[in-house]
């Protein structure tokens, strides 16, 4: 079977720097794998892709060496598997606050007697090569988003959840659960404290953390700290960020707008 080079990465305890997909084409996704990224996540959450779109970007990543990976809509079990069964390498899960729905998304990546997961595994098979089946279980990335000041309530609950490899911080809804303004690279104290804790804790229980960031100071700063998933902006924030930058030299802003507004303010993908 195919080696998921983001475990092998985190067995050396090196960082993984992720690209993140929101458009709903395959062009882009095959632009963004052959730029260097280790890995790409596919995001069924906000992005603008559906799942038979999702299926063409796998096709796309699979050009290159970048681990594919996929944020779903929810916790739930169809979508979970039917991407797994598409060949992603990992699943990004939103909304984890309890370690029961931690321990129910981890069943649903592995198939028994580890979870629940049912074995179809239609393109997998393709991606991953010869004994899927039988070592999926090892291979599989899991990572549970806490993203709320219940997740942080249950945190220790959480990072004990048998077979969950890791947890991903996605700083717009914390910042909102902690009563501020939705925004990545985040300064402001308590938000910056709550990121110190679950990355200390998760190192701590030998769970690896992940962040979704702005830029690569901040993707560098979160290393520094202990992170070992970065994902830096989106296809979408690259693009209208090099736009910007490209047509303001001309005094070109966009429309309605008196002048260039931060990409920071455009929400948080």
């Amino acid at each position: 079977m195919r080696e998921n080079l983001i475990k092998a990465s985190w067995q050396r305890d090196e960082p993984v720097v992720n690209g993140w997909l929101t458009l709903p084409t395959s062009v882009t996704a095959e632009v963004m794998a052959h730029e260097g990224w280790d890995s790409l996540t596919i995001d069924l959450q906000h992005g603008l892709i559906d799942y038979q779109t999702a299926v063409t970007i796998l096709q796309a990543i699979s050009t290159a060496k970048a681990v594919p990976l996929v944020r779903v809509p929810w916790l739930e079990p169809g979508i979970i598997m039917k991407v797994l069964d598409a060949g992603a390498y990992g699943v990004i899960c939103p909304m984890i606050n309890t370690a029961e729905e931690a321990a129910r998304f981890v069943a649903c990546c592995r198939y028994p007697p580890a979870g629940i997961r049912s074995c179809g595994p239609i393109r997998a098979n393709l991606y991953a090569g010869p004994g899927y089946v039988a070592a999926a279980n090892d291979h599989i990335v899991t990572m549970a988003m806490v993203e709320t000041r219940s997740a942080l309530d249950h945190l220790d609950e959480i990072l004990s959840v048998e077979h969950l490899d890791g947890i991903y911080v996605g700083p717009a809804d914390l910042s909102i659960s902690l009563g501020y303004a939705p925004r990545l690279d985040s300064e402001e104290p308590e938000v910056v404290a709550a990121i110190d804790l679950i990355v200390a804790t998760a190192r701590e229980k030998k769970i690896f953390a992940g962040i979704h960031t702005e830029s690569p100071a901040y993707a560098q700063k979160m290393i520094e700290k202990g992170f070992r998933f970065v994902t830096i902006a989106s296809d979408l924030r690259l693009l209208t960020s090099k736009v910007a930058e490209s047509l303001a030299p001309f005094g070109k802003t966009r429309p309605g707008t008196v002048e260039r507004i931060s990409p920071v303010g455009r929400g948080p993908y």
